[in-house]
């Protein structure tokens, strides 16, 4: 008899299918938008679950589930995901690692360029039919080559977009992160390890690639923001919590800061509407991972944690002991 399991979100049709051979399958093929209370009565005599970043998995819906045995994150970060809880009611959480790494770098250097070059800023202004002659200080940004790029988070993704900084323009890349690598990955990187403020106060170009936690929520607010340059950046393609979106929002209005990029948000989907008033700010949708072979790839490893489970006992990418 086949495990009953549900698809929290809209997926791939081929993924579903996959899924079907080893699953009894409810899906949410419509997109809904289901509360805590709708997630734990879809779960009631449930396998397991594959959700994306946005569907909490805690101790209230785990004791309402008993049944629950694994919970396939369909994204690399699992802040959605209370792992304590999780083990100590026996129920395996996995993500999906390495498959969107580049595709994350690359994404979180064009957002780094279109912010340090006032692309959407400028976009706008040609669209709205204000460009009416060249000027030599028109959307006049910052450099990108040979100026310092910062990163605060130094995995996978950080390590990424230091060698597109690194090797692509030239950058003096600095880093700061609770581990400092070992010395044959920052030579790969060209990378140099400082303390959090030297790395504040240096960086042409902030860039936030940490995992969010208790301990790293607002690891950029007021206080942080003040040891930056003026003429400095700030891009984040993190998780939204890491930066104090109301401080973040001060600072560039006040001229603290010159620009920022963001792709996540404190209570996304709702965007803080200081943000949204300020001409020097490019924002994004959470989109850094959207690519269609990324996602697709992203839902067949968060798939084959699921099967893997069922058919071997052992999941590909587990975040935690059961």
């Amino acid at each position: 008899m086949k495990p009953q399991i549900l698809v929290a979100r809209e997926i791939f049709p081929d993924v579903l299918a996959r899924l079907a051979q080893h699953f009894e399958v409810e899906s949410n093929q419509l997109d809904e938008s289901w509360n805590a209370a709708q997630i734990s009565a879809r779960l009631q005599g449930k396998w397991g679950i594959l959700t994306m970043a946005g569907e909490r998995i805690d101790a209230g819906l785990l004791a309402a589930c008993p049944g629950l045995k694994i919970c396939a994150n369909m994204a690399v970060g699992y802040n959605n995901f209370d792992l304590a809880a999780m083990s100590a009611a026996g129920v395996l959480a996995t993500n999906t690692p390495d498959v969107l790494t580049e595709t994350t770098a690359d994404f979180g250097f064009a957002l780094l360029m279109a912010t340090a070059r006032r692309i959407s800023e400028s976009e706008r202004f040609l669209r709205s039919g204000q460009w009416k002659k060249w000027r030599y200080d028109m959307f006049a940004g910052t450099d990108i080559h040979g100026s310092t790029l910062a990163i605060l988070g130094m995995g996978r993704i950080g390590q990424g977009i230091a060698r597109r900084g690194a090797l692509g323009f030239g950058m003096k890349v600095i880093y700061h992160n609770r581990t400092r690598l070992d010395a044959a990955t920052e030579a790969q990187c060209q990378a140099r390890y400082v303390g959090k403020e030297e790395l504040l106060a240096s960086a042409d170009h902030l860039v936030l690639v940490l995992p969010y936690s208790p301990a790293s929520h607002h690891a950029i607010g007021g206080a942080e923001l003040a040891l930056m340059k003026p003429t400095a950046t700030l891009v984040n393609i993190a998780r939204g919590g890491i930066v104090d979106d109301v401080a973040l929002a001060s600072a560039l209005a006040a001229g603290r800061l010159a620009a920022a990029g963001l792709d996540v948000f404190e209570g996304e989907p709702v965007v803080h509407p200081d943000l949204l008033a300020l001409r020097n700010v490019v924002l994004t949708p959470h989109i850094a991972s959207a690519s269609v072979p990324t996602r697709l790839a992203m839902a067949n490893l968060a798939a084959d944690n699921l099967i893997a489970f069922w058919t071997q006992g052992k999941a590909l990418t587990p975040l935690n002991a059961t």
